[in-house]
């Protein structure tokens, strides 16, 4: 693991053997160490049940060994053959609205079916003895992108067992459900079932447990696999790629304990300079889970993304030339052990024949494949920073579970958008040249300079404890909008908001003034729109308040100093330019005027470049990315280091060196003393 992995999904299923043949001398001529093989192949290995067929994945996994490519070998339980469906429907998933679906996509499975847990024991199981040993197998890829959803009677019993272990009996089950509401009181456990299509609007805490019991019945199905897999050889490394979205139940932060490699797929909605930010915040997030875990870290691995496209909402955008090099730089910069990308070659036909391939359907003679191959090249020259640290100045808590709970359509405002909030401080830090860890509230908390802490919706009594801590040994922390309103059930906590956080912060927030965006606020930090409170001082300076409004006067950002530290509240919405100025602004003593300005002397790069180091020691790499179209000077004293600094990528010296518009630089050398 000590390489950076590239490569791809490698589906040689779909192609003839001339093919097939060719494909392996495109992946040495693009440098490809890595390919990712039977994620979607479960009809074809066993094309009727208990019956397998090993002849064509022999045959590819020994001329991939020849050819020098390693393979993730996937589990293909993700897709079970039409014979399955017949034979078992019960299995097949069922939707809220009580619709068994069929056979004829990807992902139709009911994690919790008897049937399917034991059919995909069994191909496991056949898969390990045959392959464990295998010269071309580097690790196990369990399944592909958990997230299918399914309201069966299996999924009935499963979330009745889950809840009792959560909750224990029903009267603590229905208090945390609050279901003296509307008259929802469980008298029997039988009558509890995962929340279906209802009249009106649903118990969000109903709606709540059932994500977290998804990811957790998910979980085990991983758990069953890799328990059968390091049985065969422990040594070789287990995981399963995350998708991200809010039609995932899956709570990163515990599966990333029970993954030798986390692995993350990344596919940026926005062309431009928005791609770039949203790169960035996936490599953040992923380096973050893999980091996090207890006792020791993870190495992390991206496992998808385009190489030729964006899928932008309703279409698909061309990649700007240099793009495809400078999003994987970028998770390489994040501490990513390489780059990897779905798929090695476009499919002709199927549901996803358009997406992207490293071979499009042009062929290798093409802009795409000669890209690949330059990416290819430039991997191993940077190879030497796989086992550096990636330094971080900035923290921002990340709460699937608070994500989960404010996509309730109960909420004061449906506008509120917890993955937006976290994304925008991302942004805006990003923006000013930060490197940003994501942190578990739950968990004892970095010694960070800056954490904020964006719409944290459920808090609990021990995360609140965190976050005080934190600021008491010195830090500065800063809390927006939504953020400690609810206990982890979903339960306002009354007495005023922002619930959790009320002695930390120093404030009592008495109205939550929702507004529609069109309605415009002046305050001492800017324009606001969409959301203000009424806010009270226990304790809290103000720093800026309302100029206008019928809460003209009244604070907007107070500042409450806290033992060594400092905790912040921000209660309105400001725009990217705003909070970013705020931000950069944050000290002791800092007056509106200081944050509304940001600081004097930006250390951040020029808009549109970004810049990222790696440490080992006195060693140092420094990953510039230039996503504007204007060249862009590097002064190596002004990063850091010492004289003497290459860039690896063009084996020449960093003094003098300019990186062209969408080009890229990874300059190393000694840390300045």
């Amino acid at each position: 693991m000590s390489v950076l992995w590239f490569g791809g999904d490698h589906n040689p299923e779909q192609w003839p053997e001339e093919v097939r043949a060719e494909d392996t001398g495109l992946m040495r001529r693009a440098g490809v160490n890595l390919v990712t093989v039977g994620v979607f192949s479960w009809s074809l290995l066993e094309p009727r049940e208990g019956e397998f067929d090993f002849g064509w994945l022999d045959r590819e996994l020994d001329r991939l060994a020849d050819a020098g490519v390693g393979v993730a070998l996937a589990t293909p339980t993700a897709s079970p053959p039409p014979w399955f469906g017949a034979a078992h429907p019960d299995a097949m998933p069922v939707t809220a609205e009580g619709v068994r679906l069929t056979h004829g996509s990807r992902d139709t499975y009911d994690v919790t079916a008897p049937a399917y847990q034991a059919a995909c024991e069994r191909i496991v199981r056949a898969l390990a003895e045959r392959y464990s040993a295998h010269p071309a197998l580097r690790l196990w890829h369990v399944h592909n992108e958990y997230g299918t959803w399914s309201h069966s009677a299996h999924a009935d019993r499963a979330f009745r067992g889950w809840l009792r272990k959560r909750h224990g009996d029903l009267e603590a089950l229905n208090e945390a459900w609050t279901t003296a509401f509307w008259g929802q009181h469980y008298s029997d456990w039988e009558h509890v079932r995962t929340p279906r299509a209802t009249q009106y609007l649903a118990n969000p805490a109903h709606v709540l447990d059932f994500r977290r019991f998804l990811s957790d019945a998910m979980l085990d199905h991983y758990l069953a696999q890799r328990t059968i897999l390091k049985s065969a050889d422990p040594a070789v490394p287990v995981t399963t790629n995350l998708a991200f979205g809010d039609w995932v139940p899956v709570d990163a932060w515990k599966w990333a304990e029970h993954m030798d490699l986390v692995a993350v797929d990344d596919y940026p909605s926005a062309p431009g300079a928005e791609a770039a930010a949203q790169t960035a915040f996936a490599a953040d997030l992923a380096r973050s889970y893999a980091a996090r875990v207890p006792a020791k870290g993870r190495p992390w691995l991206l496992t998808e993304q385009a190489a030729g496209v964006l899928y932008t909402p309703g279409r698909t955008v061309s990649k700007a030339p240099g793009e495809l090099v400078r999003h994987s730089l970028s998770h390489v910069a994040r501490g990513s052990r390489g780059a990897m990308f779905f798929q090695w070659r476009a499919s002709r036909g199927g549901a996803e024949q358009w997406y992207s391939g490293m071979v499009p359907h042009a062929g290798p003679d093409s802009r795409i494949f000669r890209e690949v191959c330059e990416l290819g090249a430039l991997l191993p020259r940077v190879a030497g920073a796989a086992d550096a640290r990636v330094p971080v100045d900035a923290a921002v808590t990340w709460d699937p579970e608070s994500w989960w709970a404010m996509g309730a359509a109960s909420l004061p405002d449906a506008d509120l958008d917890y993955l937006g909030a976290v994304r925008q401080v991302h942004r805006v830090l990003w923006r000013s040249g930060r490197t940003v860890d994501f942190v578990r509230p739950d968990r004892p908390l970095p010694p960070v300079p800056l954490l904020v802490v964006p719409s944290l919706y459920l808090v609990s009594d021990t995360a609140a404890a965190h976050l005080a801590d934190y600021v008491e040994r010195g830090g500065t922390l800063v809390a927006t909008p939504l953020s400690g309103i609810a206990d982890p059930h979903g339960t306002v906590r009354t007495g005023g908001h922002p619930g959790a956080l009320r002695d930390l912060l120093g404030v009592r927030v008495e109205e939550l003034r929702p507004a529609p965006d069109t309605e415009l606020s002046d305050t001492d930090l800017g324009t606001v729109r969409g959301w203000t409170e009424a806010v009270r001082l226990t304790g809290a300076e103000p720093v800026a308040v309302h100029r206008s409004g019928d809460l003209a006067g009244q604070p907007v950002l107070t500042r409450n100093r806290r033992g060594s530290g400092t905790a912040w509240y921000l209660s309105a919405r400001l725009d990217d330019a705003a909070l970013g100025a705020l931000l950069a602004g944050l000290g002791a003593r800092a007056t509106a005027a200081d944050l509304r300005a940001g600081p004097a002397t930006p250390s951040a790069p020029e808009a549109g470049v970004e810049v990222v180091r790696r440490e080992d020691g006195a060693l140092t790499w420094i990953f510039v990315l230039n996503h504007t179209g204007a060249p862009y000077p590097v002064a190596p004293a002004s990063l850091g280091l010492a004289p003497g600094a290459v860039d690896l990528l063009t084996d020449t010296a960093a003094e003098g060196l300019t990186v062209p518009g969408g080009g890229v630089a990874v300059l190393h050398g000694r840390l300045s003393p």
